[in-house]
């Protein structure tokens, strides 16, 4: 088996350096921690790319939330999808829910179009739709989708522990809309790490916790290492009880 995947989120290229010599696997590219994460300028990709050689995920958000806009914000949003594939990019975040909270089809499947061929997470917006089952049978067979970023819950992965475990029950099963990873994050501790691998999760995003000084300061490769020698210790025995 391979080892768990360790996804970092970076800010600059020094935040990527850090990030890769701490060992981390991949890279969530994002501007305005602010506002939770929002669409990188070009440039900074491209700076980043220089800098590192890890896989590299571009976070396509233009506001806080989860609404994609309306028609002239999501143009503008595939527009700059359009550039970063142009500059280089071939990985990407998305996710966007509807007033009803369900999946926003015509967002996703505009974004998708705009970068066709390219793999994708669909992250944290599946913790506030109306119904998690249905947007993952919703989505299933979207092109490219491979991840779900999610914290079991909108409050963080402390209260989402039992249903990231049932998800990964029903991963494993083979169920419809249960093929993408399970990428867990939101909220994340190292104490999490031993019950959700032993769920059967192998995906692991950290933001906050590789910054000892806060989002004003920058990744720390020795907080990722922690992370890392975490993730590649023996999995533990005795799995959640994957019940909802």
């Amino acid at each position: 088996m391979s080892r768990p995947l360790l996804e970092v989120i970076a800010l600059s290229g020094e935040d990527a350096v850090a990030a890769r010599d701490g060992g981390a696997d991949r890279l969530e590219l994002v501007a305005d921690m602010a506002a939770d994460g929002l669409t990188p300028a070009r440039e900074t990709f491209a700076r980043v790319r220089a800098a590192v050689d890890l896989p590299l995920r571009v976070m396509l958000r233009a506001a806080a939330g989860f609404a994609a806009g309306g028609p002239a914000a999501l143009e503008d949003l595939c527009a700059a999808a359009r550039g970063l594939r142009a500059e280089g990019a071939e990985e990407f975040v998305l996710g966007f829910l509807d007033e009803s909270g369900r999946p926003d089809l015509p967002a996703v499947t505009a974004l998708t179009g705009a970068v066709p061929g390219c793999r994708w997470t669909f992250h944290r917006a599946i913790d506030r739709a109306a119904d998690r089952d249905g947007l993952r049978k919703q989505l299933d067979g979207v092109s490219g989708l491979d991840t779900y970023l999610t914290a079991g819950s909108p409050h963080g992965v402390d209260d989402g522990l039992v249903v990231l475990a049932a998800e990964a029950a029903r991963a494993a099963a083979r169920d419809p809309g249960y093929a993408p990873r399970i990428m867990a994050g939101g909220g994340l501790r190292l104490e999490h790490v031993a019950p959700l691998r032993a769920a059967g999760i192998d995906g692991f995003h950290i933001g906050g916790a590789a910054r000892p000084a806060g989002w004003a300061g920058p990744v720390d490769e020795a907080s990722v290492r922690l992370w890392r020698d975490a993730l590649d210790a023996p999995v533990p025995g005795t799995p959640l009880t994957a019940t909802a």
